[in-house]
């Protein structure tokens, strides 16, 4: 059976990224992302209503503020108690997926895709998904960066700025780029 680069890129494999279809979803959502930022300054809570269709799931209590940014939305899924700050990016080609009362401060960045490192395959909009999932009771100071292939435990916080690279367990503070364990937590 061939697979189209949308059931590729949903499989966590390689994938084009140009293909007809995919770029037909991003700008789907563009329109969708570009109306809850417009409707934000008007009505925060009907912006968010329309945000929350855009994603796979939300929980109760489900509040982001604008400007928000993201590709697809169908693969974002947040728990209960919810909350992202100004500012924030999800590249979700691949799966983001929140436990939960997570926060995230203002500027916070969640990338679930990697380019190709074979330069000819890159230039071919060629991209590798990587999953991003976080445990129950997220704090993410302003400015963090989270790459492909993340996984964080339970009660986890991250100081602002630091670039998450890779995985973490329960009951930490990290920081720094890329993140380390500062403090375990109790």
């Amino acid at each position: 059976m061939v697979m189209t680069e949308k059931q590729k890129m949903l499989a966590g494999m390689k994938y084009y990224n140009t293909d007809e279809e995919l770029s037909a979803d991003r700008w789907r959502t563009r329109k969708q992302i570009n109306r809850f930022n417009d409707l934000f300054k008007e009505d925060p809570t009907a912006a968010n209503t329309l945000l929350s269709s855009v994603f796979k799931q939300t929980g109760k209590k489900f509040d982001v503020m604008a400007p928000f940014q993201c590709d697809y939305g169908y693969s974002v899924t947040v728990g209960d108690n919810f909350f992202a700050n100004y500012g924030c990016t999800f590249i979700d080609v691949a799966p983001i997926t929140f436990g939960d009362n997570c926060l995230l401060g203002p500027n916070c960045q969640i990338y679930t895709v990697d380019h190709a490192f074979d330069v000819e395959e890159r230039n071919n909009g060629v991209e590798i998904p990587g999953p991003v999932t976080i445990g129950d009771n997220l704090w993410a100071g302003g400015s963090v960066v989270i790459t492909p292939n993340v996984t964080l435990g339970n009660n986890v916080i991250i100081a602002a700025g630091a670039v998450v690279t890779k995985s973490f367990g329960d009951n930490v503070l990290i920081g720094g780029n890329p993140a380390r364990i500062l403090k375990k937590l109790k």
